[in-house]
């Protein structure tokens, strides 16, 4: 590895980062991480600090997961690569689709297809929506409905559904025939209300009322993360994805859940759709599923739909999505030693119980803080601190003032993500009941020096 000095020379010179503008990085270089081991990383300087990032929403087992890593060395000593498109597979693929079919049993899943990742995922997902449909004799169902505030990647498509102008404004025009309704964020929307469960009655009314102003008939798919991440953690009340979910039967229309960020525990259950006792058409998977080590996704495939396409007899099944990289045999012999950790360890137990204490931590931080403006979470290890400059008048607090706190909050030995007003907390679903006091006790530092 180059030393020091030269990555401090080269940062952020030669690549763009993502979600950055260019000339920002130049002038504000990014930290640069070296070592990581447990739920700590280190940068280039030997700073240490406790991640509450969890890498990306997805090392939920920690940075140094011995059986993950050794499954990757020896799988790419044995096989390092080799194709599953048609008429080749490879045995770690076939291992693993019998291991995720069971773990998604629960969720009514009975089928997946492998992808490189997250925005590959909902891709394929969508487009077998409107594939499913057309088997059926209903090719008309073209459109796609999804959540103002929700996040489903960056590919065309995925984009075309995402539910933040951040995402969108600069890339569009995007896919025609995608269609937002209002999501069940208490803190801001449109009918003004604070009642989570008169909300998600109001979103649910929201979503019934654009159905029938499209046509049931003209729509192929709806798609939303149980929990939604990206967009600021926004839990719904516990009725509305039940409520999503007899919406979508009444017209016909697949109900696709986005568990890129939920699944494999991070919600306190091992799916965010099972946490609200929930099956969906199609599940997204990725990010968790080998703990970040390894680029990896899939699409977990409900029974009607296997039915359906494994039924067909016209050739209208035959499936036209692919990637080099679906069903790496190095990505699933990780994934097939993360399955086995994640529930050997019942992460989503201390995942509960962590995700409790943080939030009830960052409450208190409320009291004393008027930058707080709300928090989010309960559900797991997903949570949110929402800043303002004026919390009567719910003024959003400026990037200066986010980017403030989590600098403050880095020096005093925590990693925070910073997006838009809202600082967003991941940690591994091993982290420890001290670890997130001094995630907390961070947080306090960052918003003392930003005030």
């Amino acid at each position: 590895m180059k030393d020091g000095n030269f990555l401090r020379e080269n940062n952020a010179k030669h690549f763009w980062q993502p979600m950055a503008h260019p000339a920002e990085s130049l002038a504000n270089p990014p930290v640069i991480v070296t070592e990581a081991q447990g739920v700590r990383i280190r940068d280039v300087d030997g700073h240490e600090t406790v991640d509450a990032v969890g890498g990306l929403w997805n090392v939920n087992l920690g940075f140094s997961c011995k059986p993950v890593k050794d499954a990757i060395a020896a799988q790419l000593e044995r096989l390092p690569f080799y194709s599953t498109f048609r008429g080749t597979t490879n045995d770690a693929a076939v291992e693993l689709s019998w291991m995720l079919r069971d773990f998604f049993a629960p969720d009514g899943m009975a089928r997946c297809f492998y992808t490189s990742g997250g925005s590959d995922s909902v891709e394929v997902a969508l487009r077998l929506a409107r594939q499913y449909h057309k088997i059926r004799g209903e090719g008309g169902r073209t459109k796609y409905l999804s959540l103002k505030k929700g996040y489903h990647g960056t590919h065309t498509l995925g984009a075309s559904v995402n539910g933040n102008a951040n995402f969108r404004t600069q890339y569009e025009p995007l896919m025609p025939g995608c269609f937002h309704v209002p999501a069940p964020y208490t803190y801001r929307n449109p009918f003004d209300e604070s009642n989570p469960e008169k909300l998600a009655q109001l979103c649910l009314a929201a979503l019934e009322d654009e159905i029938r102003f499209q046509g049931a008939e003209t729509i192929a798919a709806f798609i939303m993360e149980p929990i939604l991440g990206a967009g600021g953690v926004i839990p719904p009340h516990e009725s509305f994805m039940p409520g999503v979910r007899a919406i979508c039967d009444k017209y016909g229309i697949l109900l696709v859940a986005d568990e890129v960020v939920c699944a494999f525990g991070r919600t306190g259950d091992w799916t965010g759709s099972r946490h609200w006792g929930v099956k969906p058409d199609m599940m997204c998977i990725a990010k968790a599923i080998t703990n970040g080590y390894f680029p990896f996704g899939a699409v977990m495939i409900g029974e009607a739909l296997a039915e359906a396409f494994e039924g067909d007899g016209s050739g209208k099944g035959s499936i036209g999505s692919g990637y080099t990289y679906s069903g790496h045999p190095v990505g699933a012999a990780a994934a097939i030693a993360c399955l086995h950790e994640t529930e050997r360890l019942q992460v989503k137990d201390n995942a509960a119980a962590r995700g409790m204490q943080l939030h009830e931590g960052l409450l208190k931080l409320k009291e004393r803080h008027e930058l707080i403006g709300d928090v989010r979470g309960g559900h797991g290890l997903m949570c949110a601190v929402e800043l303002v400059s004026d919390r009567e008048a719910k003024t959003p607090a400026d990037k200066k003032t986010a980017t403030a706190v989590a600098k403050a909050a880095y020096e005093d030995g925590v990693m925070l993500r910073v997006s838009g007003n809202n600082i967003i907390l991941s940690p591994s679903l091993i982290i420890e009941e001290a670890d997130i006091d001094k995630i907390i006790s961070a947080i306090g530092t960052g918003l003392s020096a930003a005030s």
